[in-house]
């Protein structure tokens, strides 16, 4: 027996790659699949080069000692000489997979499917086992020496002939006590189902199962063997091969829904940055969707190896109800948070993942009206969250989010609107609420109405921030028309002048109301109200305030409104008769508080706002 020191200082290097690389003891098993995988692609590629003969059945072979507190990881790969073993094994990231990938030319690169190229990844074993045996027999040797490599990870290693049957490694964990846990059959089958479920190769797991009588007492035990994984990637299959079944029955087993997706956009990207991504669209929006510790979707892969599926950096915000996979070719297996968030290759992913789902989006607007309906009753509010998060793509978001209308049923576009504006329109008119019915009743609708222009109605709770940012559509500018600047399109130059002058109703009602509004005008678009509230275009809007107050901006000053009146009222009119100051000042108030509720906001103080309302009432 040979007994060597660590090249380098092994032990500072393990504690920076338990520590740093690897936020999960359990990752230690996909590691170590991979690496399997990693020598069984080997074999097969020197296998197609008639230097080696692989085996009928390449696979990965796993079984466990509970009483010994063992694991032992098999695989019938390419192997390794007892050179390899202490080059491969006896110095930190110097990965012999790394070294065969430098051995190949481009073409060959792109074909073989290779994982381990960082020199780290069996170290892991370490995190879980005090110590690790390696038994090693290379497929490129005629007649080869078996050989043992065992270490504690520390500063020493040994090495020494060995017996193993057939070509290949085998790895002997013996397991740490807070390693332990991971000799067990439902352990281990649950970690490989997670993340190495999709490894080309077959996984087997040996296990012995207890047998019992009809009495429960233990009549011996039977020694199995089971297929783990799927050991198939679909994302990675030709979507030609591909039927929509398949794709669906994938997205039930990886999401755990019971429906069928709405649709799924499937893509495979060749070039310099090489990736596959396979994305779902739920029938119903995920419960978390709008909470803030939502849970992301979508799973990160490299080379079919899993690597996580709580990145939110993966895909913006406003698609976090996306599931599905991106499956890389170019990230490192220890890819971190930090790498995600600044990895180059990540950005021309995520950056090209969107553009390809807001394009599909579009399609099936464009082609299947009724499927873009169920799609836009889910996602409409989201995909509006763009509109100010994701600029780099606000004018396919336009083309995308949805409106209520006064001109029809369901919901429209703002393209359908400019389509159906007349030639005297000057802008795309919109009113938000807090539901349909509300905004339906507003009194500001009706001289739109009569006039026969479109408005839209926004029912989200973003919408009066959300379109408020948009500010124009292909050059039409988008009004509020509970903003004093909209009605301006439909006053005379005559009306004009008029507003410049003052009135006695105008004067009492000033007076009376003092800095609770921040203005009062008379309307020339209200029939059936008395008044309504609107405000200056510069102002956040009634609605928006309250939501502001509800998100806890109680500190914030609040604009005042700008009351305005139907000079042809019979309630205004009878203000503006009126002398007596204390029926005016109620007058006003009810006026202004009757205004805001249409408005959906409680008056600032009700138990003042009825006695007020009861002294009209009397008189």
């Amino acid at each position: 027996m040979e007994k060597k020191t660590f090249k380098t200082e092994v032990s500072q290097l393990l504690d920076l790659i338990i520590n740093s690389l690897y936020s999960h003891k359990e990752i230690f098993l996909r590691e170590l699949i991979s690496n399997s995988s990693d020598a069984l692609d080997k074999l097969k590629y020197e296998s197609l080069q008639g230097k080696a003969k692989a085996d009928s059945e390449l696979r990965i072979d796993l079984e466990f000692n509970e009483s010994e507190k063992t694991i032992t990881l098999s695989d019938n790969g390419i192997g390794m000489t007892k050179d390899e073993l202490v080059d491969n094994l006896g110095t930190i990231a110097s990965s012999g997979t790394r070294k065969f990938l430098a051995s190949l030319n481009d073409e060959q690169k792109k074909d073989s499917n290779l994982i381990g190229q960082f020199g780290v990844g069996f170290y892991s074993a370490f995190m879980v086992a005090d110590k690790v045996d390696v038994i090693s027999k290379s497929a490129l040797e005629e007649n080869a020496q078996a050989y043992i490599w065992s270490s504690d990870g520390k500063e020493k290693y040994s090495i020494d002939e060995a017996q193993r049957e057939g070509h290949g490694t085998t790895l002997i964990l013996h397991l740490k006590e807070e390693g332990k846990e991971f000799a067990s059959r439902w352990k281990l089958s649950d970690l490989i189902k997670r993340y190495s479920d999709h490894i080309a190769y077959p996984i087997y797991l040996a296990y012995d199962q207890k047998n019992y009588d009809k009495d429960g007492k233990e009549t011996g035990s039977e020694h199995k063997v089971e297929k783990i994984n799927s050991a198939a990637a679909l994302w990675r299959r030709p979507k030609a091969s591909l039927k929509p079944e398949d794709y669906n029955e994938f997205y039930k087993n990886t999401s755990y829904d019971s429906e069928d997706p709405l649709f799924y956009i499937h893509t495979q990207a060749e070039g310099v940055t090489e990736y596959t991504t396979l994305f779902f669209i739920p029938a119903k929006a995920p419960f978390d969707m709008y909470h803030a510790d939502y849970k992301p979707g979508v799973k990160l892969y490299v080379k079919r190896v899993y690597i996580t599926d709580d990145e939110k950096e993966l895909l913006p915000t406003y698609l976090r109800f996306v599931k599905g996979v991106i499956d890389s070719e170019d990230l490192p297996l220890n890819v971190s948070r930090e790498i995600l968030q600044q990895n180059k290759v990540m950005s021309a992913i995520r950056t090209a993942s969107v553009k390809k789902i807001l394009s599909e989006f579009k399609k099936i607007s464009e082609s299947n009206a009724e499927l873009y309906d169920k799609f836009i009753a889910q996602y409409n509010r989201p995909l509006k969250e763009g509109l100010y998060s994701d600029y780099a793509n606000r004018d396919e978001l336009l083309e995308l989010v949805r409106f209520h209308s006064t001109a029809v049923d369901g919901y429209t576009s703002l393209a359908a609107y400019k389509e159906r504006m007349g030639e005297n329109a000057k802008s795309i008119y919109y009113l938000t609420g807090t539901s349909l019915d509300a905004i339906k009743n507003s009194p500001l609708l009706k001289m739109y109405k009569d006039k026969g222009f479109e408005v839209l109605l926004g029912t989200d709770d973003i919408d009066d921030f959300v379109i408020g940012t948009i500010g124009t559509y292909k050059d039409l500018p988008l009004k509020a028309i509970n903003k004093s600047g909209a009605v301006e399109d439909f006053k005379t130059e005559e009306e004009k002048k008029e507003d410049k002058k003052s009135s006695p109703i105008i004067e009492k009602l000033k007076k009376a109301l003092g800095e609770s509004v921040k203005d009062v005008v008379i309307s020339n678009r209200l029939t059936d109200a008395s008044a309504v509230v609107v405000v200056d275009d510069n102002d956040m809007s009634v609605q928006m305030q309250q939501i502001m107050k509800a998100m806890g901006n109680s500190d914030m000053p609040l604009s005042a409104p700008i009351l305005e009146i139907n000079s042809e009222d019979p309630v205004v009119r009878k203000i503006e008769e009126s002398t007596d100051e204390a029926f005016i000042s109620d007058a006003a108030f009810v006026l202004l508080d009757q205004a805001m509720l249409a408005e959906g906001v409680m008056p600032k103080d009700p138990a003042l706002f009825s006695k007020r309302l009861h002294s009209l009432l009397a008189r």
